[in-house]
């Protein structure tokens, strides 16, 4: 049976009607799915944003503590270096009057010779003292005493008929600097050479040769070239001679 108006349908066909057409359900999910998908690139794309401020906002408080940390290093730096500025102006003062006292026209008496060596004393202490304040003791050798490798640096040689004072510092060339127990410079030091008997082999000149071979030293600060040398040197002067490298006067 079909109802007025409607066209008639086979029952016994079998067939089913054709079904809804869907077509604006599936436009309507698409713009849904489209506009999650905006929103989410959108909440993406702020958060980004946000994140590129952030770093930018570390990166200048890095910059910024940068350079406050370089200024204080340069300020604590020329703290350190006060001292030292302090004992060259006072060494430029004490030697500028030196000079215009000796230079001066109505200078007739000759320098006095104990007066100049209280002024050199004078203005090597003032190293001293500025040294110290940077943490750097001077300590000196004291002759008589053992040579001592670690701590002396032999430039010269002094033959010595006792044997005792074989291997000895005899002469004091200049002082040595140490730092927290660590020599930064060692002693200049002549060292003492037993004379052999005529025609006898000279033992002195193995032991100091031995004892200089004991650690390297170099120039001014006793690193660098191997003593080997400088124990040729010391057997080069087993005639009752004595070398010097430059750095002093043996007497």
């Amino acid at each position: 049976m079909s109802r007025d108006g409607d066209p008639p349908v086979n029952e016994d066909s079998g067939a089913e009607p054709d079904p809804v057409p869907a077509g604006d359900d599936a436009a309507s999910g698409d713009e849904a799915f489209r506009a999650d998908v905006r929103d989410a690139l959108a909440g993406l794309a702020a958060r980004l944003d946000r994140e590129h401020e952030r770093a930018a906002h570390r990166e200048a408080v890095i910059d910024r503590l940068h350079e406050e940390n370089q200024r204080l290093r340069r300020g604590e730096l020329q703290a350190m270096l006060e001292p030292v500025r302090a004992a060259l102006y006072r060494l430029h003062d004490q030697a500028r009057r030196e000079s215009c006292r000796l230079s001066a026209p109505d200078m007739t008496e000759p320098p006095d010779p104990e007066g100049t060596a209280l002024l050199l004393g004078a203005m090597a202490d003032d190293v001293a003292d500025a040294l110290a304040r940077l943490g750097v003791e001077r300590f000196t050798a004291e002759a008589g005493a053992p040579y001592d490798a670690s701590r002396h640096r032999p430039v010269a040689v002094t033959p010595v008929d006792d044997p005792m004072r074989d291997g000895t510092v005899t002469t004091v060339q200049s002082d040595g600097f140490e730092q927290s127990g660590r020599v930064l410079r060692k002693a200049a030091v002549s060292v003492g050479k037993h004379r052999a008997g005529a025609g006898g082999h000279d033992e002195a000149d193995d032991q100091v040769g031995d004892k200089a071979d004991e650690a390297p030293e170099t120039g001014s600060n006793g690193a660098g070239h191997s003593v080997r040398a400088g124990s040729n040197r010391l057997r080069g002067t087993g005639r009752g001679e004595t070398m010097n490298s430059g750095l002093g006067t043996d007497r």
